[in-house]
């Protein structure tokens, strides 16, 4: 039987959600294993957000410059090109997946809207899923973050990828987490002036840290290559600083910085205006874990809980990649390729091998440890909330400013995030708390919860229609 006879028998059928590093190494470790695979993603090209590349229009001479993990991507593209040729994976772009239902058969149906108009149907059957859905950024905000010019670091980091485009000629790069450091380098790689690099972390923070990174010797040599960047392009770093607030009138025009104590307080009398006309500002990442909500995958905190095989506790339902905790790239193509190896095996009916990914798992457990290390570095200010001002907008959506927040709690009695947004309507604009719940949680003195959303993104009244009908026929 030749490879596409396979994708035709009834071989069985595993949909791949998100074709960023972990989706992708899954998809290619369950095809190679004799398993049908759909991957499904809402980007027009593979690669997620970390193996974003240029539009083809653009013509980039030299995309690889704006990657350090070239040949890991190479191999992944090969890969996948080579399945899709063979007929063992089918790579639907521009399918954004708004829920994944489970059937009273045992299987699953993955719903999605097409293009980028997101009104179009589609269903994908599977006997199986695997969830690779990434993660997104924590945003928390201060005086002056709704301004023109002033974007995530991420952001900042997606426009340079995905257009080669830059939204400044002077930046300040500020915030905390280690997506700062390439987010700087690459901008004055493109010839942007970074004016500062703002770390709220203490340095001396990572002494006590020192056994975990030491176990990571190429990430360790990879930071210090940024630093060697940074100090070619001239860049100054502040560390234990933060951005006080942002100015401007019609945009961005400058931000003032100013030295944090030990507490997470502004030290008095340390403020400094620095002009530019872009910032990039980072808190750190989240886990994507809305579809896996929906299939009602249990959670550690605010990550998709996973066994040895990234398994959830749903039967049926694996999940890799940064939906299971923030890790970066190297530890999601490890669990990608666990999730894989283990789903195929499964799906045709055989035992595991986890010799077959004792190397991944390996560097899974050291890479793992790693970020529980640099999480604790990297946290946001213990006192951050202190800059919210009662007129800055929190959520952008609904525009409840700080002071609204703190008014239902301080004298409407609520305490926790769904109250405040029961009260304020904080969190029930269309990005449904995505962006603003950090702040809420941190505002209302509440931990930061999952709220567990019927579908994972905004759904056309007329496609839930056309969805309940075919039910009833």
């Amino acid at each position: 039987m030749t490879d596409r006879d396979l994708a035709d028998h009834g071989a069985p059928h595993l949909a791949v959600i998100g074709a960023g590093p972990a989706g992708l190494a899954a998809a290619v470790a369950a095809a190679a294993r004799g398993v049908r695979v759909t991957l499904i993603d809402s980007a027009a090209e593979a690669g997620g957000q970390f193996y974003r590349q240029p539009a083809p229009a653009l013509r980039a001479r030299r995309p690889r410059a704006l990657h350090h993990q070239w040949r890991a991507w190479e191999r992944l593209r090969n890969g996948l090109a080579a399945h899709v040729e063979a007929g063992r994976v089918r790579h639907l772009t521009e399918h954004h997946v708004w829920f994944v239902e489970r059937l009273p058969s045992g299987g699953f149906t993955v719903h999605a809207l097409l293009g980028r108009e997101q009104r179009d149907p589609a269903e994908v059957p599977a006997d199986a899923v695997l969830l690779a859905t990434g993660g997104y950024e924590k945003v928390l905000p201060f005086p002056g973050w709704t301004l023109p010019g002033v974007v995530t670091a991420g952001g900042a980091q997606a426009m340079l990828k995905g257009s080669l485009a830059v939204s400044g000629r002077t930046a300040v790069v500020a915030g905390t987490g280690p997506l700062l450091l390439p987010v700087a380098t690459g901008l004055a790689a493109a010839g942007v002036e970074v004016a500062a690099l703002v770390e709220s972390a203490d340095p001396k923070a990572f002494l006590r840290r020192t056994r975990a990174l030491v176990a990571q010797p190429a990430k360790v040599a990879e930071g210090a290559q940024y630093a060697a960047e940074l100090l070619r392009h001239r860049v100054r770093p502040l560390a234990r600083h933060t951005v006080v607030e942002a100015h401007g009138t019609e945009r961005l025009e400058a931000v003032t910085v100013a030295a944090l104590d030990v507490d997470g307080r502004v030290r008095p009398g340390t403020g400094r205006r620095i002009p530019c006309d872009t910032l990039a500002v980072g808190h750190g990442m989240l886990p994507h874990t809305d579809l896996a909500e929906t299939l009602g995958c249990g959670l550690d905190g605010l990550a998709v809980r996973v066994d040895d095989e990234q398994r959830t506790d749903v039967p049926g339902v694996w999940a890799a990649g940064e939906t299971t905790g923030i890790g970066g790239a190297v530890l999601s193509l490890a669990e990608g390729h666990i999730a894989g190896r283990s789903a195929a095996a499964r799906l045709r009916g055989t035992w595991p091998d986890p010799d077959g990914w004792a190397a991944a798992a390996k560097a899974r457990s050291r890479l793992r440890a790693f970020f529980t290390a640099l999480d604790s570095v990297y946290a946001p200010p213990a006192r951050w909330t202190d800059r919210i001002t009662d007129d800055t907008v929190v959520c952008r959506c609904e525009e409840v400013t700080g002071g609204a927040i703190r008014a239902a709690v301080v004298e409407l009695g609520a305490g926790d995030a769904r109250t405040v947004k029961l009260l304020t309507r904080a969190g029930m604009g269309w990005c449904q708390g995505r962006v603003c719940g950090p702040a809420v949680a941190g505002l209302a003195g509440c931990g930061l919860d999952v709220s567990r959303r019927p579908f994972a993104r905004p759904v056309p009244l007329g496609v839930l229609a056309r969805a309940g009908e075919s039910e009833d026929g």
